[in-house]
Parts: structure tokens; C-alpha cells; sequence
């Protein structure tokens, strides 16, 4: 069954591979992120391998909780209903703390989970008016436990955000409107791709989100994507002793 499907930060990366995949399934699409440019050049490719799909792009910044808000129901207003908002946007920003950097840790603190909380409530404003919907935030296996140095702020927001939906998960459970939370393992994207090819297990942007698109359309709760290796180390995270974890990492 076909859906409409709201992706914020849909102009590279996991999003923009995300709206390709979830085209590819037939759904219609409201993609919006801050560079309008890229929004319009993935409208275009995705218009040229699937014409009979709908594609309505926005300009958006995140952090503008106004524009946030007026976007969503701008998007809902086009289409009539949103079944699926996922919230993608972030920043991978970060400093050990204490060393003068500040202003990364707070612009990725900000983006990533305060931003977030209000892609969230603007989100389940749609859902509550529509008595249904599917919410889906993208954590990161980096919430699986605090992390040290430059990930200090950014483990410290995805957990956050896993939190945020959780709760939301148990106000709503057995009710229509449904929610995920992911934890992504390494992708390669726009993000991280100074280091990709420094770091171990670091999977394709098209494998990582065939993986994200997978656990969404089956609704699942949580997932760790891809399982393997993930879904295992996701415990060996939690748990590990911090002399071992610190040799892991």
C-alpha cells in the first residue's frame, strides 16, 4: 500500500538514498533539508526512473522550530495526510569536552536532539489530528553507551532521541499511531566520509539504508541496521567492562 512519507535532511546521505528506496517501493515523497538544490536534482532522478510518483520538496532548517512547524503542515496540506514522518537530519559535530570547542558540542546538541524534539512534536501534532501515523527516528549505535572524545556530545544526543520516541512508544502502545527508533552502525554518507575509509565495518550508503528501509516498512519497534554485525555488538556495547569497551573503540 502506498504511503506518504515526510524525510527531513533528504538532500544526501541516508536520506536522499532512503527517498530513492522508498520511491522504489512506491511511495510518495515530502523531502525537505536546507539545500533546495539537491532536493530538486534527487526530485528530478527519482521522477525519471518512477514518473508516477509524487514529489513535493521544501527548504529546511531545523534548528527555525517556526519553519519546522510550518513545513510539516505545509507538506500535509499538499498531500492530505502524512503516514510517515522519519527524522533524519543531524550533524556529526564534536569536540572532547573541555577543550575549547564549545560551540561544536552545542550546535550538535541543539540539532540533534533539540531539533529533533521538535520535528517530533511537530510530527505527532499530524499523527494525534489524524489518529494514525508512523514516526521513525534515526538514532545511532553510538547510543548504545557514552562514548569518548569527539563522540562524547553526539552518543550523548542519540540516546536522547531513543529515549524521546520510547516514551512515546509506551503512551501509544496498542494504539494506531506507531513509532521506530533505528541505530544505524557505520554508513558511509556525506556525514562521515572523511573517515570512511579509516573505519572497520563501515557498510555502502545503499546497503545501510536497504537495512533502515526494511525495519521501517515492517514497523518494527527498534532495530539495530545493519543486524550483522550490530544487532550483536549492540550488546557487547551495553555491557562491556569500560577497560574493554575503551580497547574496542
Amino acid at each position: 500500500m502506498s504511503k506518504t512519507i515526510l524525510i527531513t535532511g533528504a538532500s544526501s546521505g541516508l536520506g536522499a538514498e532512503m527517498a530513492r528506496q522508498f520511491a522504489d517501493l512506491g511511495h510518495d515523497l515530502a523531502l525537505c533539508a536546507r539545500r533546495t538544490e539537491k532536493l530538486e536534482t534527487l526530485k528530478a532522478e527519482i521522477h525519471a526512473s518512477h514518473p508516477e510518483r509524487r514529489v513535493e520538496v521544501r527548504a529546511l532548517d531545523v534548528n527555525d522550530d517556526a519553519q519546522v512547524f510550518a513545513v510539516f503542515n505545509a507538506f500535509r496540506d499538499d498531500f492530505g495526510t502524512i503516514d510517515r514522518v522519519i527524522i533524519n537530519a543531524g550533524v556529526g559535530k564534536g569536540a572532547p569536552l573541555g577543550t575549547g570547542k564549545y560551540d561544536a558540542n552545542r550546535q550538535t546538541a541543539m540539532t540533534n536532539f533539540v531539533a529533533a524534539l521538535c520535528q517530533t512534536e511537530a510530527a505527532m501534532e499530524i499523527f494525534r489530528a489524524q489518529n494514525a501515523g508512523h514516526l521513525v527516528m534515526i538514532s545511532s549505535m553510538s547510543a548504545m553507551r557514552g562514548l569518548p572524545k569527539a563522540q562524547t556530545t553526539y552518543a550523548a544526543t542519540k540516546a536522547g532521541v531513543a529515549h524521546l520516541v520510547e516514551g512515546l512508544r509506551l503512551e501509544l502502545l496498542g494504539k494506531p499511531i506507531k513509532v521506530t527508533v533505528l541505530y544505524p552502525g557505520y554508513n558511509v554518507s556525506e556525514m562521515n566520509d572523511v573517515v570512511a575509509s579509516e573505519t572497520p565495518m563501515m557498510a555502502s550508503t545503499e546497503k545501510g539504508v536497504r537495512a533502515m528501509v526494511s525495519a521501517i516498512e515492517k514497523e518494527k519497534a527498534a532495530a539495530c541496521v545493519p543486524p550483522l554485525p550490530w544487532a550483536p555488538l549492540s550488546v557487547v556495547m551495553k555491557h562491556a567492562p569500560l577497560p574493554v569497551l575503551r580497547k574496542l573503540l
